[in-house]
């Protein structure tokens, strides 16, 4: 079975697959400061929590947007798993043909969010990511990756709003059910969560007429993609573990 790790710079997200099939899947905090003996013993805990057997780990992949903790985390799987992870970055094989200026200036998690949209829906694509920093990426029909924006995330503007404003409280993120609302907590909620969708749909839509194919689908995946593709008139499916399969593909394209 594989166990493939997703690195985020606010949670790593892990699953384990036997063969295509994701079986488990895990979320915790992204914590620079942990050992490798800690995130050993938490996943070794995830294991047991659910029936997982470590001994039936045959190999291991990350993808990292943190550099600071990698050292841990591929230790801890030489440690605990007793093999040498695989991490995605230069030099790995992708079968995607990187477009940008300086191709090594690309997030890991995008090329792979790139791999597993073209692998299951085709191209020409975008692909929306809601994590820390939210991320929009072009893929061409040819499997081409063209580039992409990259916007502060939701959690971050809310953040940002509540630090930087003396009288704004911290709000959950919750959708209001009308955008004119008659209290603050609500009204920063619409702002925030209504003022995504419209983020959203204008670079999908801008993104589209550069690619000059209105038919391009969109795929969005992250923590908080549902909240705002159930108000989003562009983004046609929400694929969870798009990371994730990623993180398989590329795996099945390099594990000899």
């Amino acid at each position: 079975m594989l166990l493939a790790f997703d690195v985020g710079n606010t949670n790593i997200v892990l699953g384990v697959y036997k063969d295509k099939r994701l079986i488990k899947y895990w979320r915790m905090s992204t914590d620079k400061s942990k050992t490798s003996d800690e995130l050993g013993m938490l996943v070794n805990q995830f294991f047991e929590y659910d029936g997982v057997d470590v001994n039936d780990i045959t190999d291991v992949i990350i993808s990292s947007v943190v550099p600071n903790i990698m050292y841990s985390l591929q230790h801890m799987a030489y440690k605990y798993f007793n093999k040498e992870a695989i991490v995605v970055g230069p030099g790995i094989k992708t079968g995607i043909n990187v477009k940008y200026d300086n191709p090594r200036q690309v997030g890991a998690d995008r090329i792979v969010n790139a791999v597993a949209a073209f692998h299951k829906y085709g191209g020409p694509i975008v692909v929306v990511d809601f994590g820390t920093a939210t991320t929009f990426c072009a893929i061409s029909a040819k499997c081409e990756y063209l580039g992409g924006t990259i916007s502060p995330g939701i959690k971050i503007s809310s953040d940002a709003l509540f630090q930087k404003a003396a009288k704004l409280p911290r709000v959950e993120l919750n959708k209001p059910k009308k955008l004119i609302c008659k209290n603050t907590v609500q009204s920063m909620q619409s702002g925030i969560i209504y003022g995504y969708v419209g983020l959203v749909d204008y670079i999908v839509d801008r993104m589209k007429k550069e690619l000059k194919n209105k038919e391009a689908k969109v795929i969005a995946t992250g923590g908080l993609a549902s909240l705002i593709a159930t108000e989003s008139k562009t983004i046609d499916y929400v694929d969870r573990f798009l990371t994730l399969e990623g993180l398989r593909l590329i795996y099945n394209m390099n594990k000899s």
